[in-house]
């Protein structure tokens, strides 16, 4: 089956890797068909294993190489396709929005947490077929309220996010 690892923290605050170097450590851990999309930890591969497995096999093998606490949020293509189907907001010039790939049920941890926050003009969230997803005006991303929260130790092995634009390129480089 066609899996998606997307990678928590990768590329960011210190965490450097190659993303030839995270195929290597997929192929090493007995994936197949093992290919990187962006450089912000999108791992495309073939596995017959469940998803609950392949996400305690590269994890450890991710932490072991790297020498960091890995977390990986392991997606189907069919998953994968509902994140890129599901946007709710209208994509535009102005505004980046998010999918949050998780646990089961952070989408109500994240939607309380952005309820709770100060929100900018046209600053949205919403929840879709189990996804939450946030609009943001860009250039506030990191400087929003709710940006400053995703940031929160407690959350780090909880959830993961994308622009939706990685999803449509992920599902490309999936077929």
């Amino acid at each position: 089956m066609k899996y998606c690892a997307f990678l928590r923290g990768v590329n960011v605050k210190g965490t450097n890797m190659k993303m030839a170097d995270v195929c290597q450590v997929f192929k090493d851990a007995g994936m197949t068909e093992v290919s990187s999309i962006l450089a912000s930890g999108n791992i495309i591969f073939s596995s017959d294993k469940n998803a609950e497995n392949l996400k305690l096999i590269l994890e450890k093998a991710m932490s072991d190489h790297f020498s960091y606490e890995a977390f990986l949020f392991i997606k189907s293509k069919e998953e994968t396709q509902t994140f890129w189907n599901s946007i709710p907001f209208e994509r535009n010039d102005h505004h980046h929005i998010y999918a949050f790939v998780g646990v089961q049920g952070v989408e109500k941890v994240l939607m309380a947490e952005f309820q709770k926050a100060a929100q900018a003009e046209n600053e949205k969230a919403e929840i879709v077929d189990d996804i939450f997803y946030w609009q943001v005006p860009k250039g506030n991303t990191l400087d929003s309220a709710f940006g400053k929260v995703l940031g929160k130790k407690s959350l780090k092995d909880q959830l993961t996010s994308r622009n939706v634009n990685t999803f449509e390129k992920v599902l490309k480089k999936m077929e």
